[in-house]
């Protein structure tokens, strides 16, 4: 496997779409459109990223921030992918990426029941927090 890091661009949304789709642990909604994902990708240029193996998106990494903690939504490894250090490897390309912004803090939102997910993280040296509790609201 040769997989190339880059920039997310509106052009891979098609295909990142499609694997999103594949695993009940990605938290689909309206948020995640073509058109939302595009103002995202807009407003925090350079920070989401894509794993690409032989011209195919394998994974997946969201990142944005608000001007004082970054935040990372959507990582996805393609299942035929997984155990070569990927997810590690986009983490690390988007934590730099907000640290060439000025940023030194992220979150991340992780669904209680996703096991792989929760592992992933607390084996990346990641904190679960305990002292805060989301409250979420649409508009």
């Amino acid at each position: 496997m040769n997989s190339i890091i880059k920039n997310f661009t509106i052009e891979d949304y098609p295909s990142a779409f499609k694997l999103w789709q594949t695993d009940d642990n990605v938290g689909l909604s309206s948020a995640d459109v073509r058109e939302n994902i595009e103002i995202f990708i807009k407003r925090n240029p350079g920070l989401s990223k894509v794993a690409i193996d032989n011209g195919n998106v394998v994974a997946t990494l969201l990142c944005g921030h608000d001007g004082r903690r970054g935040y990372l939504y959507h990582l996805f490894v393609d299942k035929r992918q997984r155990r070569q250090h990927l997810g590690s490897k986009l983490v690390e390309a988007c934590l730099n990426s907000l640290m060439e912004e000025g940023i030194q803090k992220c979150h991340l939102f992780a669904f209680d029941r996703n096991e792989l997910g929760k592992k992933f993280w607390t084996n990346t040296s990641w904190q679960k927090r305990g002292d805060i509790v989301v409250f979420s609201k649409d508009i």
